[in-house]
């Protein structure tokens, strides 16, 4: 092979664009990295960019998710505004007239029906005796506005071997009275814890539950806190006196001292106490209670709910926002369905409040026995 020999200058020639490849391939290897550098600070700016955005709109967004979906917030703050509407004595609407589902409303009172109960009941003059033994008479009650709280459970079944009409009748009064006032305690309590919920603007899980609860014991349908207001109220203590007077004459009726009701209420389904004279074409029966606490629950559910007393009602409710005292005198002429005899019903009812001065009981306490009833005297 022949072998080619190189000049100096040749030498240096070729030596010369060897560098300059080298060179030229440093600056592409340099400009390939400079520019994955900048592409890389690019993405890394635009990404930070989007995290502060994001960071600055989410509260945005919150808050418009909550004005989408959560409607229900802003009912709770026209509760409170009707709320104060009716306060200042302005009318905002009418109680519903929609049927209730008697089931419901009555739940947790036949529940009083399975609890087990071992009670005695007393003959009238242990009984006696036992108000004597602790100073508790209608005299005193009268003058000192107080009660004790003593609770006889069951009606003695010798009351109407009394003679004496007004030994009879005081005896019945000193009965019923503390569970009349005690049934009282707890819708006055329930009222409080009413108002004091629709005077927030937000509400707890437990605040909310418990409002579902009323609504249903009240029959109160779509949520409507007008209604559930007019019907979450008190009797008047004489005037559910002389109801259970004239239903049971002063406690001696069988209904009475066989089923502890005291108020007459009719049941066509369920356990009951068939009434002697009764039509054998009538398939009513006369609810028959475990204890007299019971019965007057459901009075006074009944009374608070049935539609049969909306006028009662709503004569009521006029009085609250009026801020009168509860007249039980004309509160009884709305309770004319009450009874199949309508309005000689509701006169006599006025002549036994009347004749035994039962609006006396009408401001009287209950003396506590806890310490959260105190505030309710």
């Amino acid at each position: 092979m022949k072998k080619k020999n190189f000049t100096i200058f040749e030498i240096k020639k070729f030596l010369k664009k060897k560098d300059f490849l080298l060179l030229e391939k440093k600056i592409l290897k340099f400009k390939k990295e400079s520019y994955n550098s900048t592409r890389s600070f690019y993405y890394t700016f635009i990404t930070s960019l989007v995290v502060i955005g994001l960071f600055f709109s989410i509260p945005t967004i919150v808050i418009f998710k909550n004005q989408i979906f959560y409607k229900s917030e802003e009912v709770k703050n026209n509760s409170k505004i009707n709320l104060e509407k009716v306060l200042n004595g302005e009318s905002i609407g009418n109680e519903q007239e929609e049927e209730i589902d008697s089931a419901l409303v009555f739940e947790d009172i036949f529940e009083y029906e399975n609890i087990p109960t071992d009670t005695v009941r007393l003959n009238a003059s242990t009984v006696k005796q036992l108000f004597k033994d602790t100073k508790y008479n209608l005299k005193e009650v009268r003058k000192n506005k107080l009660v004790k709280p003593i609770k006889i459970l069951l009606l003695p079944d010798d009351i109407k071997k009394i003679e004496s009409s007004e030994e009879k009748k005081e005896l019945f009064i000193q009965i019923v009275l503390p569970f009349i006032l005690e049934e009282n305690n707890e819708i006055i309590s329930s009222r409080q814890k009413l108002f004091s919920i629709l005077n927030k603007s937000n509400n707890t899980e437990a605040e909310k539950k418990w409002l579902n609860m009323k609504f249903k014991q009240y029959g109160v349908k779509k949520n409507d806190v007008f209604t559930l207001k007019t019907r979450m109220d008190i009797i008047p203590a004489s005037l559910a006196i002389a109801q259970a007077a004239k239903e049971t004459g002063w406690g001696t009726s069988r209904f009475a001292v066989e089923g502890n009701a005291l108020f007459g209420q009719w049941t066509y389904s369920g356990d009951g106490l068939k009434p002697l004279a009764a039509d054998s074409n009538k398939t009513h029966k006369v609810m028959k209670f475990s204890i007299i606490k019971a019965s007057i629950k459901a009075y006074q559910r009944n009374l608070n709910t049935h539609s049969s007393y909306i006028k009662f009602r709503k004569a009521r409710a006029i009085m609250r926002d009026n801020d009168e005292n509860l007249n039980s005198i004309a509160l009884a002429n709305y309770l004319d369905e009450y009874a199949e005899t309508g309005k000689e019903y509701t006169k006599i009812l006025i002549k036994i409040i009347k004749q035994n001065e039962l609006t006396d009981f009408d401001d009287v306490k209950l003396l506590p026995t806890s310490i959260k009833l105190k505030s309710l005297i």
